[in-house]
């Protein structure tokens, strides 16, 4: 395997790191190339066994004696991340779901409790409160802006955390280094959905955090055309993590491996043009009385205090709660829009819109949501912003 991981301290900045890494001096390619395969070959048993007792001794090395292990471009995908997250080693998954669920998988058994921030991503509430349920593992929503009802609920039975930041749909921010610090005293584990963040503006497993989940789906990628998840860990929970790898068969394919690689050239390109974007729609939104902003933009808010406390940046994504006497209006607010798409995921190039109802938000325990308020998620895509604020002026008439 001819290639280079440069070292993240032998360059100044995140930035050129991804420019620089990973290339293939064997093939003479700036990328890597796709390396399919089922079967590895080997010139004799003896090889076999000794790439067998090198995977044994060196277990994040990429010693693969089966290709559903990896190939040599999943490998190099995820030394990047491993770089970019600070962790001990990121492990890739078919979905950013599949991500959550080896999290998951990996360190409750059936009679164990987990506690769940409330406004999760839907999916995952569904993952936790129901069908983990058939396996005897009771979960427990607490509030991410009262950490009481975190600690209050820790019994000798609890044995994870797992934490959405900012939370899905509310986008609430919550105390990070204080749910560690509950966990650690407590000798809990802990996971962090971060793919609103990435690792460019939060580094959960730095900060303190067992596991920290990214869908690569969305800004890894950054074209709307692959599917694909991570997870940062620490040493701490490696090995477990491993076997329930091995098990489950959670691993992400070449083809989709090489796609995200090549979208991280210019993660950090698109990320700043996405927040910048967001800066500016968020300014123009802030002054209509009709809309409350879920994004960090206001000095004097906990949303706001609490993003700056962790995160070096914000990304492209945001809440809006429209007050409007009748759903008709914001259902025709979001369908007047021309330049947004209308669809789920994001972290796209384009920007996209989606009215978030009951299927979207799930049975939230925590949320108080007015009957004239109404939420609808933005995803500020790399238009010219001038562009998107003039578009959202023209559909906010409907707004009764």
């Amino acid at each position: 395997m001819s290639f280079k991981v440069i070292n993240f301290f032998m360059v100044k900045s995140f930035k050129t790191f991804l420019k620089h890494t990973a290339k293939d001096f064997h093939n003479q390619s700036v990328n890597p190339p796709v390396v399919r395969a089922s079967t590895i070959i080997f010139k004799s048993m003896q090889d076999i066994r000794n790439m067998q007792n090198k995977a044994i001794k060196n277990p994040t090395g990429g010693y693969y004696d089966y290709a559903r292990q990896g190939t040599s471009t999943t490998y190099i995908l995820q030394k990047i991340l491993t770089k970019l997250e600070e962790s001990y080693h990121v492990f890739t998954t078919q979905t950013g779901f599949g991500s959550v669920f080896l999290a998951i998988f990996s360190v409750v058994r059936p009679g164990d409790e987990i506690l769940v921030a409330d406004p999760v991503y839907s999916p995952t509430r569904v993952l936790t409160e129901s069908y983990l349920k058939e396996f005897n593992i009771k979960t427990i929503f607490y509030d991410p802006h009262n950490l009481k009802t975190l600690q209050k609920n820790i019994t000798s039975k609890t044995k994870l955390i797992f934490v959405e930041n900012p939370g899905s749909n509310t986008f609430d921010f919550q105390d990070l280094n204080k749910i560690i610090s509950i966990a650690k005293k407590n000798k809990l584990y802990t996971a962090i959905d971060n793919t609103w963040g990435t690792p460019y503006y939060l580094k959960p497993i730095k900060l303190g955090f067992d596991m920290s989940i990214v869908s690569a789906t969305k800004y890894y990628s950054g074209h709307s055309d692959v599917m694909g998840g991570s997870l940062a860990v620490n040493k701490k929970v490696f090995h477990k993590v491993k076997i329930a790898e091995k098990i489950t068969g959670q691993r992400l394919g070449p083809d989709d491996a090489y796609l995200i690689t090549r979208g991280l050239r210019t993660l950090d390109v698109r990320l700043d043009r996405h927040s910048d974007n967001a800066k500016k729609v968020a300014a123009y939104l802030s002054t209509n009385k009709k809309i409350k902003l879920l994004y960090p933009y206001k000095k004097n808010s906990q949303n706001f205090r609490m993003w700056k406390k962790y995160y070096s940046g914000a990304s492209g994504l945001m809440g809006l709660k429209i007050k409007a006497k009748s759903v008709i209006s914001v259902r025709k607010f979001v369908n007047s829009l021309k330049l947004f798409g209308y669809g789920y995921s994001w972290g796209g190039f384009e920007s996209l819109v989606l009215h978030q109802e009951n299927r979207e938000i799930g049975k939230r325990k925590y949320m108080n949501l007015a009957r004239d308020e109404h939420l609808v998620r933005l995803h500020i895509g790399l238009e010219d912003s001038s562009d998107l604020i003039a578009d959202i002026k023209q559909a906010l008439r409907h707004i009764k």
